[in-house]
């Protein structure tokens, strides 16, 4: 066999590992600055030392770990100041993939935006924080989708995987719901009147909003798990 048939071949079976991973990271069950020890992964993913090592190597390239030397590996912790950074790069490419999804977006699917703008509604009302989180995950994600813009859509997915922690500090945060709420209510009317300028505007200003927030929420006790902004 070729060597690049080689690569082909393990990079399928380094998949499922890799996937499983990063998946532990975003849910909180591995926490920041936590070692990774190849052979206790090896047994957890059922998978061999070899695709435990290449799926490592991935996750560090994406900025999920970071390699030690003579220490192995470790879940890679996000200072306040990179999570501004990552927050100020998002800010740009979530306002192009609005834009975007205002001028391409069908009539279906600005009813679908609405329907999940009226739940969102409808979890800050009853105080259900983790549903309102998972609302607006999913937000974010169908204007990526609707933004047809798989480049970004695929930048934007690495930078939230290393900002997960701080996310979910955010959606956690006393109050955070009641200021977030119009911000995508906001961008949501302004995707569906097809205007792509106001669109634009309305995703930078969320997260203007989150990078002013973020300091406050950074005194918070660390937490784990996924979120949303």
């Amino acid at each position: 066999m070729s060597a690049g048939g080689e690569s082909g071949a393990r990079g399928e079976d380094d998949r499922p590992v890799v996937v499983g991973i990063r998946e532990a990271i975003l849910s909180g069950e591995f926490v920041a600055n936590q070692r990774l020890v190849e052979a206790d992964l090896s047994e957890q993913f059922a998978a061999s030392r070899a695709s435990v090592r290449a799926a490592l190597l991935e996750l560090t390239n994406e900025g999920l770990i970071e390699r030690l030397q003579n220490r192995g590996a470790r879940v890679r912790a996000v200072s306040l100041e990179e999570a501004i950074e990552i927050s100020e790069v998002r800010m740009v490419i979530e306002g192009l993939c609005a834009a975007k999804a205002a001028e391409r977006i069908t009539e279906e699917e600005s009813r679908e935006l609405k329907d999940t703008g009226e739940s969102m509604r409808s979890a800050v009302s009853s105080g259900d924080v983790l549903g309102y989180s998972r609302l607006n995950e999913r937000l974010h994600r169908r204007i990526r989708v609707i933004s047809g813009q798989q480049t970004a859509s695929n930048v934007l997915e690495r930078l939230r995987a290393q900002s997960v922690r701080h996310q979910f500090k955010l959606a956690m945060h006393p109050g955070r719901p009641m200021v977030s709420l119009p911000e995508h209510l906001a961008i949501i009317d302004a995707i569906c009147a097809h205007d792509l300028e106001a669109a634009e505007q309305a995703a930078r200003a969320h997260l203007r909003s989150v990078i002013q927030t973020l300091p406050a929420v950074d005194r918070d006790r660390p937490h784990g798990g996924r979120g949303a902004t």
